[in-house]
């Protein structure tokens, strides 16, 4: 599939990127467990063609090469290289002190190690630099090459919001401390100007989970373009120039700006895929650093301890659904975010099986995609603000924390034509990939993982066409099933 935009079909410059020869070795053996011999941190987590990306780097070994690859498809070796330092001096850089009342760990004290000129040969995309000591483990910065003048049909947005939430780096995350118990010792605000913890640049979680989408899209030739959530952020009126935008598997933290951005879009009929759960679940605020604009997280996720609480009630850092100023991520999302159990794992089961989204797929009602529902979900919930054409598509019972539920996927239009699939559950998106051969008519259903790639390419065609509500309305049906008309959370954090 080829799209076109408004603005002129940018699908000829991916398709002639991944033909170039890819660079396998872009990857760190993610089963080494050794501690890393170098980190580092870029002074910003996307950038246009023209700038210079600064890095800060901390190594014991003496010399070190800093290498940029673009993540894309590559005939399967998933990166190409573009750039290369020569060799670097290593730095061992000092401690990066604590705020003690909102714990924040920030390297504000480092000193820059290089610079990174983003030349024409970084086509917009996601890309990771490999920091290779000259002894010791690497490691990975990650980066977005945007376009702030494009029209593609498609653009894939990175939750970098949810991967700083969840970094550990210096001793506390948005989650974790140095205290007793699930959340003693947690952050209150979180700085990007810090490495990720060892072990994050093996994971999709560096590049907002959205490795596998970015796998599915440029091997098909996809009118694509890349940004961050805090792009999003700071520019929230550029959704309007894409017809569908893309969100990866665990987009959770959301400020105002971003949030408003989302619906202003829709509004225009841009089309939107959540392909996880828990996502816009969380408010935030973003604050400069001494690096940069938008460097510094803020969730108190308690109303009370938030220093705005009683001064700017629609500011305050709790989970959208919550007071001062409710505002549940459903009314958006769909979805209402549920429970988290790690290591649940429940097949997802079709009840819905739309012609046109599971063309090719061998998939009918009553189908059952072997554990394809993963550890967090969200469920359908008739609740007051809930889009009410919101048609489930997948109705998956499972257990959470001894309680029976389900894992929902759904699909709803707007007046703006505009439409939005939330796919319900954590870890769907690493099934996608390139796309396996069509299930033949009346055969066997596809495995799991090519049934839902297929699937979401042929969403992703309808999506980059234009309002898909104007062609496809949903039709709800909650009612059908055993649906809750109050909110469904069970609980896990």
């Amino acid at each position: 599939m080829t799209s076109t935009t408004t603005n002129g079909d940018t699908s000829a410059a991916i398709i002639a990127e991944n033909k170039r020869p890819g660079s396998p070795d872009w990857r760190i053996d993610s089963g080494d467990a050794r501690p890393r011999g170098i980190e580092g941190f870029a002074d910003t987590t996307s950038i246009e063609q023209g700038g210079k990306v600064r890095l800060y780097v901390s190594t014991t070994a003496k010399s070190f090469t800093a290498t940029a690859y673009r993540m894309g498809y590559y005939g399967g070796a998933g990166g190409r290289q573009v750039w290369q330092s020569g060799e670097l001096t290593g730095v061992r850089q000092p401690t990066c002190p604590t705020d003690p009342k909102t714990r924040t760990v920030a390297c504000d004290n480092w000193s820059r190690a290089t610079e990174v000129p983003i030349t024409k040969a970084f086509v917009p995309g996601e890309y990771l630099i490999k920091l290779v000591p000259s002894t010791g483990t690497a490691s990975y910065i990650p980066l977005v090459v945007r376009d702030d003048s494009s029209h593609a049909a498609v653009l894939v947005v990175s939750s970098v919001t949810t991967a700083q939430a969840y970094n550990t780096w210096g001793g506390h995350s948005l989650y974790t401390g140095t205290g007793n118990g699930p959340l003693a010792g947690r952050a209150y605000v979180v700085s990007f100007d810090r490495p990720f913890a060892s072990g994050w640049g093996q994971s999709g979680w560096v590049l907002g989970d959205t490795w596998d989408t970015v796998q599915l899209l440029e091997s098909r030739g996809i009118d694509v373009t890349y940004a961050t959530d805090i792009d999003l952020h700071q520019h929230p009126a550029l959704l309007a120039n894409h017809r569908v935008v893309i969100s990866g598997a665990h987009d959770e933290y959301y400020s105002s700006a971003m949030r408003q951005g989302v619906l202003d879009a829709r509004a225009k009929g841009v089309n939107f895929i959540f392909l996880g759960a828990n996502a816009m679940y969380r408010h935030i605020r973003m604050e400069p650093s001494p690096l940069g604009a938008d460097r510094i997280e803020v969730n108190y996720r308690v109303a009370k301890l938030d220093p705005l609480n009683g001064v700017d009630p629609a500011e305050v850092t709790t989970q959208w659904g919550d007071a001062p100023v409710p505002r549940p991520e459903n009314a958006i999302t769909g979805n209402t975010y549920t429970c988290n159990q790690p290591g649940l794992t429940a097949d997802m089961v079709v009840v819905d099986a739309l012609p046109w989204m599971w063309a090719g797929t061998g998939v009918t009602n009553g189908t059952h995609l072997t554990g394809m529902v993963r550890e967090e979900y969200d469920r359908m919930a008739m609740m007051p603000g809930v889009p009410p054409d919101n048609q489930l598509i997948t109705h998956s019972p499972l257990v959470c924390r001894g309680k029976p539920s389900f894992s929902d996927m759904i699909y709803y239009t707007v007046p703006s034509g505009a439409a939005v699939l939330n796919v319900g559950t954590l870890l769907f998106e690493p099934h996608l990939g390139p796309l396996c051969p069509a299930a033949p008519v009346g055969g066997p259903v596809n495995s799991a993982d090519c049934a839902v790639r297929r699937m979401i390419a042929n969403v992703v065609d309808v999506f980059a066409s234009g309002p898909a509500g104007k062609v496809h309305p949903a039709k709800a049906n909650g009612a059908a099933f055993d649906v809750p008309r109050t909110s469904p959370v069970i609980g896990g954090d």
